[in-house]
């Protein structure tokens, strides 16, 4: 069919596929069945495809009320991952009719100016880490329909939670590293008041206290490389015996301790295991590669985006936590001393 200077309307599509306006509605708003036959349906959807139609959106949802827009709120993108959330999060709502709008909260974590002059006329429903929780305030998106990510279900503002299993994650590393024969640990962690890292830190130091022999060290810092080069020189300053592997909350904190160990002539693994958590590309460009949990980015923000869906339609999203992997590589091997 030859295509028309103007953009093709409804009547359009329906005079090509011999049918009403009223069937062309309920076929491209997928709710034909039982009112047309398949047949007129695919009829419709052909017309619609050759003549390169798109309904007008705006129009349908100023009738409907709706702006099929949700906000996704994250920390400060600091780290590729949460780049990896959106993009997975913006290609469900895509498939589904809806425009993703990303909020990084900019100091990270912590209040954030509101970004709209009202959350609750302007958005559907709002997607958020549990580390920018303090910023759902700021723009009353805890009175939206709201989908919370790495959240204490026990807890939770939101009406739905979806999470990795980090805890799993910490025990694979502490599993590994203690198979190693590592009993000496240090765990660089994120000083940040978030249940993922609360999370990671139990798991860890409940695996290790169940193996007998061992030491744990805990170390804060900001989620920077330069705040973990100043943890581990001062932890690795301390006196008696230095550890035998670093547990790191990420891998960015993971490349400040490499830099903290090659400081005081020691060699990663030969002398310090060290693992991470994200397998970021960062983790790979390290040297040796770095032994990481890795989280399935794009498959959380999918998740998550398919859980607020399901509240925003009435339906109860699906449960379960998100497998991680831990992905071996040359940061970790078996102690040099005992």
């Amino acid at each position: 069919m030859a295509r028309s200077s103007t953009r093709p309307t409804s009547r359009d599509v329906a005079q090509a596929a011999g049918v009403s306006q009223a069937a062309v509605s309920l076929v491209l708003g997928d709710k034909w069945r039982g009112r047309v036959s398949e047949a007129t349906a695919e009829r419709v959807r052909e017309a619609a495809r050759d003549l390169g139609y798109r309904p007008n959106l705006a129009a349908r949802n100023l009738r409907l009320g709706r702006t099929r827009t949700v906000l996704l709120v994250v920390p400060a993108l600091t780290t590729e991952f949460f780049a990896g959330v959106y993009t997975g999060a913006a290609r469900v709502a895509a498939e589904n009719g809806f425009g993703v709008v990303l909020y990084p909260s900019p100091e990270g974590i912590g209040p954030a100016r509101d970004p709209f002059a009202s959350a609750q006329a302007a958005l559907d429903g709002v997607l958020a880490s549990s580390m920018a929780a303090d910023a759902l305030t700021a723009i009353r998106g805890d009175q939206l329909p709201l989908v919370m990510l790495d959240s204490d279900p026990a807890g939770s503002l939101g009406a739905a939670t979806v999470n990795l299993d980090i805890a799993d994650g910490a025990r694979q590393v502490a599993d590994h590293l203690l198979g190693l024969g590592h009993r000496r640990f240090l765990h660089i962690a994120a000083d940040i008041p978030s249940w993922t890292f609360e999370v990671r830190a139990r798991a860890l130091a409940d695996r290790l206290a169940a193996a007998p022999g061992t030491s744990l060290r805990t170390a804060r810092t900001p989620m920077t490389i330069e705040g973990a080069l100043a943890a581990a020189e001062t932890a690795l300053a301390a006196p008696g015996p230095h550890p035998t592997a670093v547990v790191c909350d990420d891998d960015k904190l993971a490349a400040g301790v490499y830099k903290a160990l090659r400081r005081r002539g020691l060699r990663v693994p030969d002398d310090v295991s060290v693992t991470g958590v994200d397998d970021i590309a960062l983790a790979a460009a390290l040297d040796p590669e770095l032994t990481t949990v890795r989280l399935d980015a794009e498959l959380f923000g999918e998740r998550g985006m398919r859980a607020l869906l399901a509240v925003l339609d009435g339906r109860t999203p699906q449960e379960g936590d998100i497998p991680v992997e831990l992905v071996l590589r040359g940061s970790t091997a078996p102690p040099s001393t005992p």
